[in-house]
């Protein structure tokens, strides 16, 4: 009888500290979660560039080098870390927002590339393409009328340029 009850007392004291340890991990993961929002609602997307060059490496700067895969052996694969003036899609600014006639959006690319803009529902369907052709590197706007084309509702703006992405909300009225 007495081997039961001890039993039983470490059984509950396990289960009471795995709840608290997933109560607690639960709890960390929440707060990160917080502290990682963003003020707008832009959301950024960089995707990685496949094959990289020497010398991409020195100038992205940062790079680390990974432990050898068997002992003694070198390991020359390297790392690296981008940096944020290394984006290729910047200053995404749409106006006005609401929306009612006319959509009006100003971009900034670092260097040639092609640019895709389209409206999508919030379900994430395409509904129209705003524009989509190779741009030279600098400052661009685009003035796209709305007439008969949106119905009033929330509707995402997403401007992709090379393997970057910007998405951006709007309401039309």
């Amino acid at each position: 009888m007495r081997r039961n009850t001890t039993y039983s007392f470490i059984y509950t004291c396990t289960r009471f500290v795995l709840i608290a340890l997933a109560i607690f991990m639960n709890l960390a993961f929440v707060a990160e979660v917080k502290s990682a929002r963003f003020i707008t609602d832009t959301t950024y997307l960089r995707v990685s560039k496949g094959k990289s060059t020497k010398t991409s490496y020195l100038k992205n700067g940062l790079h680390l080098v990974l432990p050898p895969l068997k002992p003694a052996v070198t390991s020359s694969v390297k790392v690296s870390v981008s940096r944020p003036e290394d984006k290729l899609l910047n200053d995404v600014q749409l106006y006005p927002n609401p929306v009612t006639d006319q959509i009006n959006l100003k971009y900034t690319i670092s260097r040639n590339s092609n640019v895709t803009i389209k409206i999508m529902d919030v379900l994430g369907n395409d509904i129209t393409t705003m524009f989509s052709s190779r741009v030279d590197s600098g400052d661009h706007n685009i003035n796209y009328p709305i007439n008969n084309k949106l119905t009033r509702g929330f509707y995402f703006v997403r401007v992709v340029a090379g393997t970057e992405s910007v998405i951006k909300r709007i309401s039309v009225l």
